[in-house]
Parts: structure tokens; sequence; C-alpha cells
């Protein structure tokens, strides 16, 4: 748990796809904005990005909830992947998944299901 303020954490869930399908279209319009404006590739802008990640990462570790050998630009790389291949398509159900995806894989490994 990382905080106690958002629905993740108050229900030990990640929000499910209508919630995440609808954030997901600003987050990516505001990416192709700042990936077209080169706003997107500086190096402050990625410290930034990459230092939120990694609170939320580390606290999730501490918790037991997050793997602790994640990379905070590794999961930068998948988001901007889920959201700049989603932009053309009009399905928050594509992009819902995606983001269980990523999630799942940011979970910690359990018994009976290797990782790569």
């Amino acid at each position: 748990m990382c905080c106690s303020s958002c629905s993740a954490c108050r229900t030990g869930r990640p929000p499910r796809r209508s919630a995440a399908a609808s954030t997901s279209r600003g987050i990516s319009d505001t990416l192709r904005a700042g990936w077209a404006s080169g706003a997107i590739a500086t190096p402050a802008t990625r410290a930034r990005l990459s230092a939120a990640i990694a609170l939320i990462l580390d606290a999730g570790a501490q918790a037991g909830s997050l793997r602790a050998d994640v990379e905070p630009d590794e999961v930068t790389m998948m988001l901007l992947g889920v959201f700049l291949s989603t932009t053309a398509v009009s399905s928050p159900e594509l992009t819902g998944r995606l983001l269980d995806l990523v999630v799942d894989a940011l979970r910690p490994v359990s018994k009976g299901r290797p990782r790569a």
C-alpha cells in the first residue's frame, strides 16, 4: 500500500477499466503533446517522472504488494507503450486490459507463478 487516499490502496486493487480508460485518454493526449514538443524527452522531465514512480515502487515493495526488482524507467516505458499505442484506438476496454497487464507485471512473484 503506497498511501491511504487512492482507491487502489484502500481496496487493495488497482482501479478498474472505466476509471483507467478515462484517465488514459487525458494522459495520452498529454503524452502526445509532450512528445511532439520534446518536453517528455528532457532529462528533467524523465527524472521527475522516475522519482514519482520510484516512490510508488519503493512503498509497494516494502508493503510486499509490488516487485522489488523493477526500475522506475521500466514502468515509464511500459506506461508510455500503453498510452501511445492506444491513442488511435477508441477502446477503453483495450486500454484497461493493457493497464491490467502492467499492474500484473508489477506484482511480486507468487508460488507456482514463475517470472521470465
